[in-house]
């Protein structure tokens, strides 16, 4: 059986069990504690040498890194149902959001570097600010390119993990999304996807508390 390796409260690990959740593909799941930096672990760095999660190890000796990347290939390894539309200017749609997620809003904040702005030193209202500032910059770009009719699958799956109020203060501006609970419905987002069962069942908070 295929191994997901990364942490409930990892954004990218998330999207990635979304994705597996929507196709239906069992997978065992393996947590490295980012805050204890078990992803900097000899052993796990012999998998990913960035020390970054996710990582899927496939079953058949290959490793996958990279959120969007396993997304990729799991909607080419198991077609059905399909994460992307069906038209090429649909899909590359699609993909400039996930992208504006997963590689410019998220990394510029993710907890590495955070971590090194505290350690510059910054005060800590000074990083979190500096996180906030991204988030509700990036996200309020997303909303308008969005608009209020996508309801396909790739975007929620990077979109959902964006919640940043699990560690970060509420953000400014009209985003309910940063208090939304696994059953609210965030701006802009089709409620029947976000209330999915599939998308419930892999909430990075549920059943892991004592991962905190």
């Amino acid at each position: 059986m295929p191994q997901l390796h990364g942490y409930f409260r990892s954004t990218a690990a998330w999207r990635v069990r979304i994705a597996l959740n929507l196709k239906g593909c069992p997978v065992e799941h393996r947590s490295h504690h980012l805050r204890h930096g078990g992803q900097r672990s000899p052993d796990y760095l012999s998998l990913n040498p960035q020390g970054l999660v996710p990582a899927l190890d496939t079953g058949d000796g290959a490793v996958l890194t990279q959120s969007l990347a396993i997304c990729e290939w799991l909607d080419e390894t198991y077609p059905d149902p399909p994460l992307l539309p069906g038209t090429a200017t649909e899909r590359a749609r699609i993909r400039a959001f996930a992208l504006a997620i997963a590689c410019d809003i998220h990394p510029v904040q993710n907890l590495k570097v955070l971590a090194r702005l505290r350690a510059v030193p910054l005060p800590e209202d000074a990083v979190t600010g500096w996180a906030c500032w991204v988030i509700s910059d990036g996200l309020a770009a997303c909303i308008t390119h969005a608009g209020s009719g996508w309801t396909c699958r790739p975007c929620p799956a990077c979109w959902l993990p964006r919640r940043p109020a699990m560690r970060s203060p509420p953000l400014p501006g009209p985003f309910p999304i940063s208090r939304a609970t696994p059953n609210s419905r965030p701006h802009g987002l089709n409620p029947e996807r976000n209330n999915h069962v599939r998308f419930r069942q892999h909430h990075r908070s549920r059943g892991q508390e004592d991962l905190l």
